[in-house]
C-alpha cells in the first residue's frame, strides 16, 4: 500500500476544504460556508504547523511575534485609523478582542510564513545555478531580494483578497474604494515580520505552504472573478 507524506495529505485536505468553500459559496451562497472561515483558518495553520520540519525555539519566537504584531496592528488600525485606514470588522471571523476578531493573527501568520517560504523557494532555485559563477549575488542582495519580493507578494495577496473578503463580510472600508494607504502599510508591516523571518534561524523548505499559498490564490481569484 503506497504511503503517503504529510505534504501530500494536507495538500488534500487544504484542495477539499477550500474546494467545498468554492463550491457552497458561489452555488449555494451558504452563510454556514461563509461562517465557517475561522475553521478553515484555524486547519490551515494546523497543517502548516504539522509539516514543518523542525519548529525550534526560533520557529516559536516568529510564529509568536506574528500573531502579537499582526493582531496589535489591527487593533490600532480598527480602533484609531492610523494603519490601513478607516475600516471595521463584521461578525464572520468569530470572537472579537478590541474590535478586532482573534483568528485575524493565524491570518497574519499564515500569510507572512507562505509568502517568505514561496519567495524563499523560488529565488534560491534561480540563484541556485548562479553560486558557481563569478556573478553570484552577494549573501545582502539575496537578502534584499527575499524579503523585499516577499513583501510584494504579502501585498499583492492582499489586493487579491481585499474586494472578496468585503463581499463576504469579513471587513467594512469607509467609502466605496479600498485606500492606497492600506497597501503601503500592508507593505511596511509585512517587510518588518519578513526581516524577521529571515533571521530567524528554522528550516525554510515547507512545501506544503508553497502549495497553500497556490490554493488560497485560486480561491480567491476565483471568488473574485465570480463571485
Amino acid at each position: 500500500m503506497k504511503q503517503f507524506s504529510k505534504v501530500q495529505v494536507a495538500t488534500a485536505v487544504a484542495i477539499f476544504f477550500h474546494t467545498v468553500g468554492i463550491a457552497g459559496i458561489l452555488f449555494f451562497k451558504s452563510n454556514l460556508i461563509i461562517r465557517s472561515t475561522p475553521v478553515n483558518l484555524l486547519l490551515s495553520f494546523a497543517l502548516l504547523i504539522w509539516t514543518q520540519q523542525e519548529k525550534n525555539i526560533f520557529f516559536w519566537i516568529f510564529t509568536a511575534t506574528v500573531f502579537i504584531i499582526g493582531f496589535s496592528v489591527e487593533v490600532a488600525g480598527v480602533n484609531t485609523g492610523w494603519l490601513f485606514g478607516n475600516y471595521n470588522y463584521g461578525n464572520t471571523l468569530g470572537p472579537k478582542l478590541f474590535q478586532v476578531p482573534i483568528i485575524i493573527c493565524i491570518n497574519w501568520f499564515i500569510i507572512i510564513f507562505c509568502c517568505g517560504i514561496s519567495t524563499q523557494t523560488l529565488l534560491q532555485r534561480i540563484i541556485k545555478p548562479l553560486e558557481a559563477t563569478p556573478s553570484a549575488p552577494s549573501f545582502t542582495l539575496k537578502t534584499i531580494a527575499v524579503i523585499s519580493d516577499a513583501a510584494t507578494l504579502a501585498v499583492l495577496f492582499d489586493w487579491l483578497m481585499e474586494p472578496v473578503a468585503v463581499k463576504l463580510g469579513f471587513w467594512q472600508w469607509e467609502g466605496s474604494n479600498i485606500p492606497l494607504y492600506n497597501y503601503v502599510c500592508w507593505y511596511i508591516i509585512s517587510l518588518l515580520l519578513l526581516l524577521l523571518f529571515h533571521w530567524c534561524r528554522f528550516p525554510k523548505q515547507n512545501k506544503f505552504a508553497v502549495n497553500l499559498l497556490l490554493i488560497q490564490i485560486m480561491f480567491f481569484l476565483l471568488l473574485r472573478t465570480f463571485y
